[in-house]
């Protein structure tokens, strides 16, 4: 063997130098080349880690003689590496596939399965050797969700092959070697090389927990979970089909509205656990007087609504009458007491077009309540001409007035002023704050048209907040004035009494405003006392720790009223003005505001008359013995900021 060739270069002399022995070694092999004419390749590594391809080829003569071989060497340690490389990268990738927490499996470009996980074959019960080279699509088969099947054309491995475009998002329903079935999420995505589709990936997910928690969830959003009863939003969403649909067939339904009587007598004595349960059994009642294909749900509350399709109002009557008698003969026990409660329903029939889902509930509330007016435990079949509903109606019109009136500041107060019926002197006059609503035209509104409905619908809180921030923050404005004020009355409602954070929000009212508490009477109605007279208590005895003091307004309306004026702490009487406007005349009246003023006096309380409007009045209230009188003899209301009080400069 020779390199002693012309045009040799130095560094390949140098390996052949340094390689010599390896090539002497290798005298076989060249002996094999000259004997069969065949050159013959082998790969040599070094010491420190490189490989060259070491290539012995026959060498011959421009005779064509064979004198000799001839060695090449060529340096393929990269590509060895790369391999190297590849190979690890190939078998990282198997092992990550194979141990991913998603189905995959591979396939050539006509369907044969070409590769499959662990968590694939985990899935369906199919083993790798089980799917490897066969047409996946007959050997496993998914269908839609309705579970109709896929034909191989239909299905988006098919046309992914065909197409060379990706899939992802689907949700059917695979099925395993047993028979059995599951939801699943899938993609599929090519497989292309040199601008072809040679194959596609396929990755599923089994849905079967999330579609169990989606349906939970749906299920929590369309039913109360005290009662397991549908909610108010999914019977809302089937009265808005009923509608549409009466539009056009004009077929006829009926909708019930439930309100429990004394529900709130047993949530305030047995506490809130008893409630619930009550609400639960109750919902258990209810159910088994509805017709199979009716809907029963809790709208919140003591408050259920049941809507009725394809029924006549002789049929619903007959329902409600069925779910009331039900109610009325239950006996709810609660450690070893039975209780008993009624339930007042209002009947609305759904006929063709009439009117849109608001109509609808509106009309079924403004039933249930005329039930509950007319006596409780009771039905009421709804009526456009019923004067009790129009009247309601009317009402409910205003809670979105009043909620305005407050967004846009449109209250007022006005102050009357209360003065000893013998003898006026300064700094004993006191004055009453009377509310005032202004209309979108600037019109004044009465409080006798508003504060009915404010309320029926619960918004006497918002209006007695406002009140109190109201007068407290004139008087941090105008402190002066009130030396020549004996005291401020601020009518409250019942709602308020009976409210739990009321109190703590009047309390921290007249610490920010520093307003002087023995300054300030709040009035109370009788009515408002007596119903709520355990919260009127503790509101009052509060209070009157502060240095307030106390009225009970419309004084003798009330059937028990001398009974339960022992237990409240107030120190004036307002004897209600049905008795004083005609007392001139008329001796009952008379005879009535006599008798209050000389209990109250013989009690230690002091009495206020109201509606004083003459003069022959005012004079019968002096010769009784009346302490104050208010009217409009006495003094017509000033607006708040437009008073002027005796004495101030």
């Amino acid at each position: 063997m020779s390199h002693e060739r012309s045009g040799v270069e130095p560094w390949t002399v140098q390996l052949f130098n340094e390689y010599r022995d390896t090539i002497v070694n290798l005298r076989q092999d060249a002996e094999k080349v000259l004997a069969n004419l065949t050159p013959v390749e082998k790969e040599v590594h070094t010491d420190t880690g490189e490989c060259y391809t070491l290539r012995i080829l026959p060498f011959r003569t421009e005779e064509n003689k064979i004198e000799g071989v001839v060695a090449t060497f060529v340096d393929i340690t990269r590509l060895k590496q790369s391999e190297a490389s590849l190979v690890k990268s190939k078998d990282r990738v198997e092992l990550l596939l194979k141990s991913t927490g998603e189905a995959i499996f591979g396939v050539d470009n006509e369907g044969r399965c070409i590769f499959v996980n662990n968590k694939f074959s985990e899935h369906l019960g199919f083993s790798a050797e089980e799917l490897l080279g066969n047409n996946v699509h007959e050997l496993i088969h998914h269908t839609r969700a309705d579970g109709s099947p896929y034909s191989w054309e239909d299905c988006s491995l098919f046309r992914c092959l065909q197409g060379g475009s990706g899939y992802r998002g689907g949700n059917d329903i695979a099925w395993r070697k047993d028979g059995t079935s599951f939801p699943t999420l899938y993609c599929v995505e090519p497989i292309v090389e040199s601008g072809g589709v040679i194959g596609a990936v396929v990755i599923f997910r089994d849905m079967t927990e999330e579609v169990a928690v989606s349906s939970k969830l749906d299920h929590l959003a369309r039913h109360d979970s005290l009662t397991g009863l549908i909610n108010r939003r999914e019977i809302e969403e089937r009265l808005a089909r009923v509608l549409e649909n009466a539009k056009h067939n004009k077929s006829e339904h009926i909708l019930c509205y439930l309100d429990l009587d004394q529900f709130k007598v047993i949530n305030d004595t047995c506490g809130h656990l008893a409630g619930d349960e009550l609400l639960r059994q109750i919902a258990g009642v209810l159910s088994q007087h509805v017709r199979k294909r009716d809907t029963l749900a809790r709208l919140g509350g003591d408050e259920f609504g049941v809507l009725m399709e394809h029924c006549d109002p002789h049929e619903g009557e007959r329902v409600a009458n069925s779910m009331r008698d039900a109610v009325a003969d239950y006996r709810f026990l609660w450690e070893g007491k039975a209780y008993t409660v009624g339930v007042s329903i209002g009947v609305v029939s759904i006929i063709g077009s009439d009117g849109d889902i608001t109509d609808v509930l509106k009309a079924a509330d403004a039933a249930c309540y005329a039930a509950k007016e007319r006596g409780r435990n009771r039905i009421h079949v709804y009526n456009e001409q019923d004067t009790a509903l129009v009247t309601r109606h009317g009402e409910m019109q205003w809670v979105g007035r009043i909620n305005r009136a407050l967004e846009e500041d449109r209250l007022d107060l006005t102050l009357q002023p209360i003065v000893p019926v013998r003898g006026v002197e300064e700094g004993n006059i006191s004055y009453e704050a009377l509310l005032r609503m202004q209309d979108d035209s600037g019109n004044t509104i009465l409080p006798a048209e508003f504060l009915g409905a404010a309320e029926r619908y619960n918004l006497s809180i918002k209006l007695d907040r406002w009140v109190i921030s109201r007068i407290f923050r004139w008087y941090a404005n105008n402190k002066n004035k009130l030396e020549h004020v004996a005291l401020l009355n601020i009518n409250l409602s019942g709602q308020s009494l009976a409210d739990e954070n009321f109190l703590s929000f009047t309390i921290a009212e007249f610490k920010k405003y520093r307003v002087p508490p023995e300054k300030i009477c709040f009035e109370i109605t009788e009515t408002a006392a007596i119903t709520n007279l355990a919260s009127a208590n503790r509101f009052m005895h509060a209070l009157k720790q502060l240095g307030c003091v106390f009225a009970l307004d419309d004084f003798g309306t009330g059937l028990s009223s001398f009974g339960y004026l022992k237990t409240l702490p107030v120190e004036y009487l307002k004897i209600s003005g049905i008795f004083v406007k005609d007392i001139v005349d008329d001796p009952i009246d008379l005879a009535m505001v006599k008798s209050i003023n000389e209990i109250a006096q013989v009690m230690g309380r002091k009495t206020i008359a109201e509606f004083v409007e003459s003069e022959e009045i005012l004079a019968k209230l002096s010769e009784l013995g009346v302490n104050y009188a208010q009217g409009y003899v006495t003094g017509k209301p000033v607006r708040l900021d437009d008073v002027r009080f005796p004495g101030e400069q």
